[in-house]
């Protein structure tokens, strides 16, 4: 009988657990606990598994020769000391680019509050409208510090959790980097004997997803930044390292990163000329040219094989459902599940 088969008896299980968790999730206090256990597993657990992406090809490169404890101890070492010169011959530079732009935007905003006082004056509304914005200008200066002092203990609380979350990480990574290869036999003891060669299989290709993708995602974004350093450095725009490597962190997200990324350059460029504007907008796309045509599919390749109309609805909804969080982790989350989706289909086709 066709209601016998065993696709409607999966489903008849899956819903019956959709619909005990969505009853259990009407009480508070029962939910309550597993969101907060989410919530404070979740960064740590995210951030970690980055870091271990990236430091896993060295540490397997440096395990054939020495043990694998004292190869992480090594990498862990390199990722300092390259941290360290990053800083040592940047942070002069960043720092002083910084208090630039922090000395010419209130200068550029005081010339345009003037220039506005100037055309409200001799306006036709006269000095009521001007009294008029001042006052509301007041109201939405006081509005805001009152909201900031009401929030200080949330301030102050956010800020120790990231404290505690960095403090944690380099811990975990290390017991990544140590159990990595404990974790796939682990996973697979549970399952039926018939079932260990296909769950092993799907285990690899997320493994696999996920490392290029992580790792293909912070080389092009290096390269990209370089790119825009360099290209910022030969049309004279001001704070070029600070751009480049403002550019540079958001290429991490896919097709809107790089737009975002351009925003604070072209803000920049215009307190310089007109004309500025155009040679940023220029260099931008001589280098995202250069990174899609030439860096983009030597690095990623036809691995993750994801179109680009998808990714763009992919990161448009996860935006909107959870934020910046959800558009970083959208595009590695949904190559798992279509990989995973795949081989379980391909294995139930095959039995």
């Amino acid at each position: 009988m066709w209601i016998k088969r065993p696709f409607f008896k999966y489903a008849t299980a899956i819903l019956l657990i959709l619909l005990i968790i969505f009853f259990f999730g009407k009480i508070d206090y029962f939910v309550w606990p597993f969101k907060k256990f989410i919530a404070t597993i979740f960064f740590p657990i995210l951030i970690s598994g980055v870091i271990y992406y990236l430091m896993r090809p060295f540490v397997t490169f440096f395990s054939k020769y020495i043990s694998k404890n004292w190869s992480i101890l090594m990498v862990y070492l390199l990722f300092i000391g390259t941290g360290y010169l990053f800083v040592l011959f940047t942070g002069t530079p960043i720092a002083q680019q910084v208090q630039q732009l922090s000395d010419q935007f209130p200068n550029k905003v005081e010339k345009i509050s003037n220039v506005s006082h100037n055309m409200v004056k001799h306006n036709s509304f006269g000095n009521s409208s001007l009294r008029m914005i001042e006052e509301k200008a007041s109201s939405l200066s006081n509005s805001f510090f009152h909201h900031v002092e009401q929030n200080i203990t949330n301030i102050l609380s956010t800020i120790t959790s990231i404290a505690t979350v960095l403090a944690v990480v380099p811990f975990i990574v290390f017991y990544f980097l140590r159990d990595d290869e404990k974790l796939k036999p682990a996973l697979l003891k549970n399952l039926p004997v018939e079932h260990v060669e296909a769950g092993n299989l799907i285990l690899v290709d997320i493994d696999k997803t996920l490392s290029a993708y992580i790792i293909g995602q912070c080389i092009i974004a290096l390269s990209d930044g370089i790119l825009l350093y360099i290209g910022f450095c030969i049309i004279g725009l001001n704070n070029s390292l600070l751009l480049a490597i403002f550019a540079m962190c958001m290429t991490i997200v896919p097709f809107i990163g790089p737009v975002i990324g351009m925003v604070p350059a072209v803000l920049v460029a215009l307190l310089q000329s007109p004309f500025m504007v155009l040679k940023v907008v220029l260099v931008v796309i001589v280098a995202q040219q250069i990174d899609g045509n030439l860096v983009t599919p030597r690095v990623m390749g036809k691995k993750l094989n994801i179109h680009p109309l998808t990714v763009i609805f992919i990161l448009l909804i996860s935006g909107a459902i959870y934020g910046f969080v959800g558009i970083i982790i959208a595009i590695p989350l949904y190559s798992v599940v279509k990989v995973t989706l795949k081989n379980v289909i391909r294995f139930y086709k095959l039995r």
